[in-house]
């Protein structure tokens, strides 16, 4: 597949978006995890809905649903979003900002594995080594720190394996993001309904004015970059998307030392260290590869 203008600009666009995601998410800090993520999931669908109905995404949204494959991908691709996005509202929840930028530091790499399993893309030697350094990362943080990161892989295998999964759903970014939701909507209006109910409430909906307009905004935030990286997926290799993929960690890093002044274990540097070597490997293997495709004859 070659590399598309449009899909590297829809790519760009939303991991842009993404980068800016520990600020929103951090005036959320005092809400129970969970309710973000149920307010999330309703004002997602609410959005994707609303935007595919008027965009005439009508009939295709129907034909999807009649087509048990799909929507058997798509429960799929439900289920790791949901994952990757709980992992990632508590990670900011609890300050740990840093270790959710190092998960997605770490999915360029498990995207060109998971590229090279699924869709035989070929690899450049570089790519390789890259695999191994971001490994030695990993080794590194459990010799160190005594634990594995496991923020940082839950939210770079769970979103990796996300991409995976849409690249086999043969429906466009908004149809799909609207279905996806759709599976998950029962589960977040059960979880409500049980605290509702509850006495006394811990909700935050409803009870300060901010709060409830950014929840219901949190879905609208979250709709566009998701449909955007759907739409990239399709029109350019998976390991292309992984390596644009650093724009979003990036930002997320930066923001959490120089605007939230998150604290972290020193021990850490030479992890970001081995990770960020790990994708000027990565970069450099992937110019290589696609230098030697296009002087092919």
């Amino acid at each position: 597949m070659k590399v598309s203008n449009h899909g590297l600009l829809l790519a760009i666009s939303a991991y842009t978006i993404w980068g800016f995601f520990p600020l929103y998410f951090n005036y959320l800090s005092s809400v129970h995890s969970v309710e973000v993520l149920s307010q999330r999931i309703i004002w997602s669908f609410v959005a994707t809905l609303s935007i595919g109905l008027l965009l005439g995404y009508g009939k295709p949204l129907i034909n999807a649903i009649k087509d048990r494959q799909l929507m058997a991908w798509l429960s799929l691709s439900a289920l790791l979003i949901a994952i990757n996005w709980l992992v990632y509202i508590w990670a900011v929840e609890q300050h740990r900002i840093i270790e959710s930028s190092l998960g997605y530091f770490m999915s360029p790499v498990v995207s060109l594995i998971l590229a090279r399993v699924f869709f035989k893309e070929k690899l450049h030697p570089l790519q390789f080594w890259a695999g191994i350094v971001a490994s030695l990362a990993i080794l590194w943080e459990l010799f160190s720190l005594g634990q594995l990161p496991w923020i940082s892989l839950v939210l770079a295998f769970a979103f990796s394996l996300y991409g995976v999964v849409r690249k086999h759903c043969q429906i466009d970014g908004i149809s799909g993001m609207t279905i996806e939701t759709l599976f998950l909507l029962p589960f977040a209006l059960l979880w409500l309904t049980w605290q509702t109910t509850s006495q006394p409430s811990n909700l935050s909906f409803g009870t300060d004015q901010n709060l409830t307009l950014l929840l219901i905004g949190v879905g609208f935030v979250s709709a566009l970059p998701l449909i955007l990286f759907a739409m990239a997926t399709k029109r350019i290799d998976l390991s292309v998307v992984g390596f644009i993929m650093y724009i979003n960690p990036t930002m997320q890093f930066l923001i959490a030392i120089f605007v939230l002044e998150e604290s972290y274990p020193p021990e850490r540097i030479i992890t970001f260290g081995l990770i960020w070597f790990a994708l000027v490997l990565f970069t450099l293997g992937l110019v290589k590869r696609h230098r030697t495709t296009s002087e092919q004859p």
